[in-house]
């Protein structure tokens, strides 16, 4: 089933819950209200009062909503389980469309910079990867979302590259030597922000894009979550 929604005017909710922050934000037409913070593994405690804030100070009610969106991922296995858990429920109870937006790709939305590559730490030694640049105001993908080892991301053409994401923290010197010469700044405290993803989702609701709650998945990459006690 096909959602087509106005790019304009319209109510948006955005969940993003894929790393140990929580990123959540609801749009009023062009005004957005906002909330980032450290959530640790409390995600599923915070994120529906903080939700209910936001949408008081946009006095809205769940009647005005006409799309949720939410960090599909890649990520924190529990962490996208509820952010799409969340919104499918939401979902369900009023037939809305979803759509699901990379948390890679809502990392060089938020960048401000026209390329991008997005990095989040992926734990157990590896990294979460994607490069994007950007064209007549659309993102390109130029390296999917994938995951890595440090010192083997892909290599990206040309210079003046932005670095964005906890994967620059965590593994800077590794990622440092692989990119030297192409980026230029890196930022990395930068999280997936809700924010970006309503953004982007505009256009997703636009192009009819939205899905039914039933079909909305996270986006793994990873099919494991631990190291065995022989990979420690």
């Amino acid at each position: 089933m096909r959602h087509r929604i106005s790019a304009s005017d319209v109510n948006l909710i955005a969940l993003e819950t894929s790393t140990e922050y929580c990123s959540l934000a609801v749009a009023r037409g062009a005004q957005v209200f906002e909330r980032n913070f450290h959530a640790g593994q409390r995600h599923s405690e915070f994120a529906l009062p903080v939700l209910r804030d936001l949408l008081q100070q946009a006095a809205l009610g769940m009647h005005a909503i006409d799309g949720i969106t939410y960090g599909a991922g890649p990520g924190s296995f529990t962490g996208l389980r509820i952010a799409c858990g969340i919104a499918q429920g939401l979902a369900l109870a009023r037939n809305l469309p979803l759509a699901g937006i990379g948390t890679l790709l809502a990392l060089a939305e938020d960048c401000g910079a026209g390329k991008v590559i997005a990095c989040l730490d992926a734990r157990m030694g590896e990294v979460y990867h994607g490069a994007y640049c950007k064209s007549g105001g659309k993102w390109i993908e130029m390296h999917a979302p994938a995951l890595y080892q440090p010192d083997s991301v892909p290599q990206v053409e040309g210079g003046d590259w932005i670095g964005c994401g906890s994967g620059f923290r965590a593994h800077a010197a590794a990622l440092t030597r692989c990119y030297a010469g192409r980026i230029v700044r890196t930022h990395a405290d930068a999280i997936p922000n809700a924010a970006a993803m309503l953004r982007l989702a505009r256009e997703v609701f636009a192009a009819g894009q939205g899905v039914d709650a039933a079909a909305a998945a996270p986006l793994y990459v990873r099919d494991k979550v631990a190291l065995k006690t022989s990979e420690r």
